[in-house]
């Protein structure tokens, strides 16, 4: 049974990407995934449920890929921060079903998704935040009078980036520029 469903998210993670959520019908997953539609309506009750199970999917490799990051026991939380930032926006960059939620923000919401942001937004502040410490505990960073204030600001422009990055499609262009921030975000972090 894993294996239909899987297939199914598979193959809606395609379509999504390709049509977007507008213009994808379950009856065009069903055909491409060779599936009948009633074996989708079997897993999903609708398609905003099958699109939430593919959003899920890209955050979770969001998350796997970050995690990574995060625990490296051997490096340096300068050198962490700076990797899981550029990480983060190149991983958004392929993610072209998380890309499509964000250009529903402008134009009509996708309340269906919303927990899904809540959940990542939640587990973003604490893996930023182990970060942090560590770059505290280690030295490398000065002990702020609010980190957590630090962390939302910091989640605040990530997610500002992303309307120019990807809505814009200026990904490669400002990947430089991306750079360049995060090496003043860091010195302005440290300890001098």
């Amino acid at each position: 049974m894993t294996n239909t469903k899987d297939k199914i998210i598979n193959v809606a993670d395609k379509i999504f990407s390709k049509f977007g959520f507008r213009k994808t019908s379950m009856d065009e997953i069903a055909r491409i995934a060779r599936k009948a539609k009633g074996s989708l309506y079997y897993y999903f009750e609708n398609k905003e449920e099958l699109f939430k199970e593919v959003i899920t999917k890209e955050i979770n490799n969001l998350k796997r890929e970050l995690t990574i990051i995060v625990d490296d026991p051997e490096m340096c939380a300068k050198k962490k921060l700076k990797k899981y930032l550029l990480k983060r926006m190149k991983i958004l960059n392929n993610s072209a079903n998380y890309q499509e939620t964000l250009k529903a923000d402008f134009f009509e919401h996708f309340d269906f998704i919303d927990d899904l942001r809540k959940d990542f937004d939640v587990w973003e502040k604490k893996n930023l935040k182990k970060i942090f410490k560590q770059g505290i505990e280690n030295g490398e960073f000065d002990k702020p009078d609010d980190l957590n204030i630090i962390i939302n600001v910091l989640i605040m422009v990530l997610k500002g980036l992303e309307v120019p990055f990807f809505l814009h499609n200026n990904y490669d262009e400002l990947l430089p520029r991306l750079d360049n921030l995060l090496n003043i975000l860091i010195k302005g972090l440290s300890k001098s």
